[in-house]
């Protein structure tokens, strides 16, 4: 058979494959393996311990019949949704407004991202110090002489998520903000060129111009907040720990006071089976549509 002299695509960027090596194992190991075996004990009787006295599916039958799962899936359901719809209609709008080559822009991006670089733990301290009916701002307002003023968001059960959805927000949008603002900032001048020629208002431009060219931007941008809606757990501990009652209670917080307090890993993992379980739901439609089509188009 004569040689036709094309390379092994195998071993094209070999070093770089090579270089990469350990870390895909790495993370296969630790990803994947840590994943099977939640889901495996799931399905045992562990209390403070692994055991291999597997029940069925005794653990998620119970979790689905607590009535405090119920309230933590309806908590970040509601906390979800609106971060995401609050976060990139806001943080699009102030990214449009930055690009606009204000005055003063430095600073006004510097005080936008500043929450951002706080932790959560921080953040909900600060927010907590706020909302506090007796010291925080609802007192300060009063002492100024309105004594009929009332903001105690974290004092009710029916309130407190509006607490905790302003401290995320506050943390948060800023950061949405700044991956708009560099989407924007990568938009060809030409085309804003062209739609002044044609007449064509700055908001239409805006809606069916610059938004549908965007949309790797919109796309990274609801994956990091996703991520960061599903692992909500620091906040929620430094805000309200998970009060009054149950009312802000979140699935992350859930996992841990049964896997590390109540000493009941079995439940743990059958509610954390079934955040992955969720996330999966969503995320492989998603890979399939984005790159499955464009691969077999």
């Amino acid at each position: 058979m004569a040689h036709t002299g094309r390379p092994n695509p195998y071993f094209k960027n070999l070093n770089a494959k090579l270089a990469a090596t350990p870390m895909i194992l790495t993370a296969l190991v630790i990803f994947v393996g840590c994943s099977a075996w939640t889901v495996i004990y799931s399905f045992s009787a562990s209390r403070s311990l692994p055991v291999n006295e597997f029940v069925g599916l005794a653990q998620y039958e119970r979790l689905f019949r607590t009535s405090r799962w119920d309230k933590s899936v309806e908590n970040i359901a509601i906390y979800g949704v609106v971060s995401l719809v609050f976060s990139l209609v806001v943080g699009f709008v102030l990214a449009a407004f930055m690009d606009q080559k204000i005055r003063f822009e430095n600073t006004f991006r510097t005080i936008y991202l500043y929450p951002f670089a706080l932790s959560f733990i921080v953040t909900g301290l600060v927010w907590q110090w706020i909302l506090n009916p007796s010291f925080g701002l609802q007192q300060s307002v009063r002492d100024l002489g309105w004594e009929g003023f009332t903001f105690d968001l974290i004092a009710h059960r029916d309130t407190v998520l509006y607490a905790l959805l302003i401290a995320g927000l506050w943390q948060g949008t800023g950061f949405v903000m700044a991956l708009m603002l560099a989407g924007l900032r990568s938009v060809d001048e030409e085309i804003w060129k062209a739609t002044r020629v044609d007449g064509i208002p700055k908001w239409k431009t805006y809606i069916f111009v610059v938004i549908p060219m965007m949309r790797g931007v919109f796309i990274t941008t609801l994956v990091i907040i996703a991520s960061g809606i599903v692992r909500l757990y620091d906040l929620v501990v430094a805000l309200t720990r998970g009060g009054p009652g149950i009312a802000s209670e979140v699935p992350a917080k859930y996992v841990y006071d049964f896997m590390f307090e109540r000493g009941n890993v079995g439940q743990a993992l059958a509610a954390s089976t079934v955040m992955l379980t969720t996330v999966l739901i969503i995320l492989i439609p998603w890979v399939y549509f984005e790159y499955g089509k464009k691969k077999h188009g």
